[in-house]
């Protein structure tokens, strides 16, 4: 399993986490939540590492963007705190996050309606989310290359908890060894 596919199941794992623990903190607390168009009747059926795999699979996005959409999901719910992540909404706001990511990030992505198929929306409801999630993240969408970093970070240190390196026999991480790996490469620059 590469970097990136343990990213995608870091982030959906964290996402899933935070939906899972605000649901068993708000409960039926509907009163203190307000309700908005990324809350769904009822909680879809597939799981959110299902999910983010098939926007992976589908959205063909660099990698950065889920990245950064993640950042944005974080900044959202700072600027949104009445609307906390939930089972309810995670689905939509992280289909809304990473189109916007996406066409933020990327030269290239595709239109609503293709995220919508994606995500199992309608492309007005797409559009809908694209424009709530703008107007709920104030439409803060740089990120600076310190945040980016940090953020990265975080997730980077989430996969050595959740994936952590295999141990060899004599007890020494089974990695490339980079002395080798150097002397190789200058060797090959040598002929």
């Amino acid at each position: 399993m590469g970097d990136f596919e343990q990213t995608v199941k870091v982030v959906s794992s964290l996402l899933q986490r935070v939906a899972e623990t605000n649901d068993a903190a708000y409960g039926s607390c509907l009163d203190t939540q307000k309700m908005s168009i990324f809350h769904g009747f009822s909680r879809p059926t597939i799981s959110i590492e299902s999910y983010l795999e098939r926007i992976v699979k589908y959205a063909n996005c660099s990698p950065c963007c889920f990245i950064v959409a993640y950042i944005y999901l974080d900044r959202f719910t700072q600027r949104q705190p009445f609307i906390p992540i939930n089972s309810f909404n995670l689905h939509r706001l992280l289909i809304a996050s990473v189109l916007v990511s996406a066409k933020f990030m990327d030269d290239m992505f595709y239109n609503n309606a293709y995220y919508s198929k994606v995500g199992g929306i309608t492309t007005v409801e797409m559009n809908l989310l694209e424009l709530d999630f703008l107007f709920g993240m104030g439409f803060q969408l740089n990120v600076s290359i310190s945040v980016f970093e940090q953020y990265n970070s975080y997730l980077q240190h989430q996969i050595l908890i959740q994936f952590p390196p295999l141990m060899h026999q004599n007890h020494q991480l089974l990695f490339h060894n980079l002395d080798e790996d150097e002397s190789t490469h200058q060797q090959q620059l040598a002929v």
